[in-house]
């Protein structure tokens, strides 16, 4: 691949392409209705006065070929924000052509610029990519289990006393 990639802050503009491959993704990890937010609803949370996430495209000879998405969090131990990666997604035909390695990388100098500490990210125990982000330095913390509360847990706990 002779074309370099090129990576972007996604505008506004982007929202329909980041709902694609949104969809990919969660195509490719066997949910594909469980995206429920639409162009209009990234343009609204990403792209307004408080957004709410922040997303990077990666390009190669001007079409996209990857996107990353991420929002922040806060870390007391470090007194410091980092990136959580959201969704990561690289299209088939362009894996193993340094397309997620460009995406990491302009995170990481993001979070070296504004002094973050750390990018987590949480993967499938059966997705191959797990290699590759051991590669790059990420750390499996086998001693912690990612949890979560949602739909009508969540709105059972919610209404409880």
């Amino acid at each position: 691949m002779s074309n370099p990639v090129v990576v972007r802050p996604a505008t506004v503009a982007d929202v329909d392409l980041l709902h694609r491959f949104s969809i990919d993704l969660a195509t490719y990890e066997d949910e594909p209705h469980a995206v429920t937010s639409t162009p209009a609803t990234l343009a609204r949370d990403g792209f307004g006065n408080d957004p709410q996430f922040g997303a990077l495209i990666a390009e190669r000879a001007g079409k996209p070929v990857g996107f990353a998405l991420y929002t922040f969090n806060y870390s007391v131990w470090t007194a410091a924000r980092g990136i959580f990666i959201e969704d990561i997604w690289v299209v088939p035909e362009e894996r193993r052509g340094g397309v997620a390695r460009a995406l990491m990388v302009a995170l990481a100098k993001e979070c070296a610029a504004n002094g973050f500490k750390r990018i987590d990210l949480n993967v499938l125990d059966w997705n191959p990519a797990r290699g590759f982000y051991e590669k790059i330095g990420f750390k499996w913390i086998k001693n912690w289990l990612p949890y979560r509360l949602s739909g009508e847990a969540l709105a059972k706990l919610a209404t409880s006393s």
